[in-house]
């Protein structure tokens, strides 16, 4: 955790200690947004998906991912403030100029007739090339959990774990949302709900998001903190519905095979 800055409530003026949260990198390095405290903070009177998350490069991998957009509730008037982050530079000065490919070797001299290749007559000169050695699968780093205080942590935790499992571009979908208490989680080839409540998720909600995901040609997943009723947990598995429960450590857990099969074989 980086060390705590204080961020002024743009309300009451009132300074409140903020610490970047340190998020973790496909390559398992941490990453921290680089908060902005030139910039005055802006209060949050309408929360958007989009808005809710922030680019971020990891400066050891350079590689850019979305993380959730910093902000801090001010214990004196209740205000959701956004710490400004700065925004992403060009990676690099220069564009560097692709190398041009090797010239094709130059073809041998023509032997005279009759004449044999170098080796033993009829054979060729040295055995065929093969083909080249195929890249050693990358391990997939662990996963980093992000501790779980509010429906929006569990929410975010979620999308951080689909896309630890490879899932491309997962984000909430914009526009008004089904009255529900759960929170769908959309991505290419993906439905999923993350259900905050302190209630078993029941057998509705598995068919619901069994469902969604039938109408999408999508692969449907399903998030609980409370964990699932027994009739919920027969139905995803006769559905070959993946489902995990979350704890508040934000570690999410697979509860049955489908499951445990997704966090083998991954996207």
């Amino acid at each position: 955790m980086a060390d705590a800055v204080p961020v002024r409530c743009p309300a009451c003026l009132r300074e409140n200690g903020y610490a970047a949260p340190v998020f973790p990198c496909a390559c398992g390095n941490p990453v921290t947004p680089p908060l902005d405290l030139t910039s005055p903070p802006r209060e949050l009177t309408h929360r958007t998906w989009t808005q809710s998350w922030v680019a971020v490069r990891c400066e050891a991998c350079g590689r850019e991912s979305e993380w959730p957009h910093p902000e801090v509730g001010c214990t004196s008037c209740g205000t959701v403030v956004l710490v400004p982050v700065h925004p992403l530079e060009p990676a690099g000065g220069v564009a560097r100029t692709p190398l041009a490919p090797p010239a094709p070797p130059s073809s041998p001299p023509p032997s005279p007739r009759g004449a044999e290749p170098a080796g033993r007559p009829g054979t060729p000169a040295g055995p065929p090339a093969g083909p080249p050695p195929a890249d050693p699968a990358v391990p997939r780093p662990a996963f980093r959990p992000v501790t779980i205080r509010t429906a929006r942590d569990a929410v975010v935790t979620a999308a951080l774990y689909l896309r630890w499992l490879g899932f491309q571009d997962v984000r909430q979908p914009d526009g008004r949302p089904i009255p529900s208490t759960a929170v769908d989680l959309r991505a290419p080839g993906l439905v999923a709900q993350v259900d905050p409540t302190t209630a078993p998720a029941g057998l509705r909600a598995v068919e619901c998001v069994w469902l969604n995901g039938l109408t999408a040609c999508a692969t449907s997943v399903y998030f609980s903190l409370a964990g699932y009723t027994e009739d919920a947990r027969a139905r995803a598995d006769d559905l070959g519905i993946p489902l995990f429960v979350m704890d508040l450590t934000g570690m999410p857990q697979p509860v049955n095979d489908p499951a445990e099969d997704l966090v083998g074989m991954g996207a």
